[in-house]
């Protein structure tokens, strides 16, 4: 039987394990190309190349002669990556983002506000603003954008066959913004409240490393379906900030009262978002399954659950902390629900009755006459 070989860019994040798996159970043997700054669980099965794809004269020295029936890029500058890669794989699977869509970063530009709800993948597309007026959060989308149509040019002219999938916030363990320890460690701190914008009603697209790495891996499988389409990454559930708390702190055996302060004013809690905004940042993900047959191999609120006993297991350490926006400034959160509480306690206190709206059918409970339908003339 012919040997298959597959490259994996990157590797040693989230979803690197899950997709160097995924590889090696259909067949292929895999070279795993990263920096070397982290090492892949388990490294032994696999051969390693160690070149920094941000930069294409180390990605060229480290491809040299070499090529792949299918490589997966989930680092680096994509647009570098496919130029290396140019010619020397078959199928090229490539990994975008959600901030290819205008809004994601600058939801006021818009109107009406943020991003299109359950945005589907055309709609990267639309809403741009005019270059003249061009935003720093819009110029990110575009470059992002761009890296997109420069792999589907490469597509049409035959470099390889291109597939695109657009990665919301990635959960799960190795991942270096670790999100849901703004949660677990104050359950772990003993802290009985946590500081929630616009009441947690906040929804942001997030997938389990090991359901994206499925994603991609349905494209392996079915190459012809895939090539040249850009598809959408989710979870098949998607939770509120608040639910994404509650479910968080359970797993995490305790609870935390939310204190829901407009967005503007949440100050401290305004660190529970990955990208600080007031927005919803939800996308159709229903491509995949409909082309692909993509199937959820993890259900949302399990692998939830499983990432944050991970993180009661093993701690993230001090440099993954850092990454987060949330300083864990206790005082500072006590200081501002205090301050927010005498602030707001005398307009709770005027606010009049709560109205009840009347139900606007009848409910009659009787026949009368009339209750028939009109006769016809």
């Amino acid at each position: 039987m012919e040997t298959r070989t597959a490259l994996l860019v990157g590797g040693s994040g989230p979803t690197g394990p899950h997709i160097a798996a995924g590889l090696a159970d259909r067949g292929y043997t895999v070279t795993v190309l990263h920096r070397g700054t982290h090492e892949v669980p388990d490294p032994d099965g696999y051969e390693h190349l160690h070149a920094d794809p941000h930069f294409r004269e180390p990605l060229e020295q480290a491809l040299t002669g070499r090529s792949f029936d299918v490589a997966v890029a989930t680092y680096g500058r994509l647009r570098l990556v496919a130029d290396a890669l140019a010619g020397r794989c078959r199928d090229l699977v490539g990994v975008s983002g959600l901030p290819v869509y205008a809004g994601y970063h600058e939801p006021a530009r818009l109107r009406p506000h943020g991003m299109p709800l359950l945005a589907r993948e055309e709609a990267a597309d639309a809403g741009r603003a005019d270059p003249s007026a061009q935003t720093v959060g819009e110029g990110f989308a575009r470059k992002v954008r761009a890296a997109e149509r420069h792999v589907l040019a490469l597509h049409t002219e035959g470099a390889f066959r291109a597939s695109l999938f657009r990665y919301p916030t990635i959960y799960g363990p190795r991942q270096v913004y670790p999100r849901e320890w703004s949660v677990v460690r104050r359950v772990r701190d003993g802290r009985d409240r946590i500081i929630v914008p616009d009441a947690g009603l906040t929804i942001t697209t997030r997938c389990a490393a090991v359901n994206a790495a499925a994603h991609l891996l349905a494209a392996v499988d079915r190459p012809e379906a895939a090539a040249g389409e850009i598809f959408n990454v989710g979870d098949r559930d998607q939770f509120t900030v608040r639910q994404w708390i509650e479910l968080c702190a359970a797993a995490a055996g305790g609870a935390l009262r939310q204190v829901s302060m407009p967005f503007e004013l949440a100050g401290p809690g305004r660190g529970l978002f990955p990208v600080s905004h007031d927005a919803h940042l939800l996308v159709d993900v229903h491509k995949a399954a409909d082309r692909l047959g993509y199937v959820e191999p993890v259900p949302a609120a399990r692998a939830l659950t499983d990432t944050v006993r991970w993180y009661l297991d093993r701690p993230p350490d001090e440099r993954a902390a850092r990454n987060l926006v949330d300083p864990f400034d206790y005082a500072e959160e006590d200081r501002v629900i205090e301050a927010y509480r005498r602030a707001t306690a005398g307009l709770l206190a005027q606010q009049p009755p709560t109205v009840v709206a009347a139900h606007p059918y009848d409910h009659p409970k009787e026949v009368r006459r009339g209750d028939g339908p009109e006769p016809r003339s």
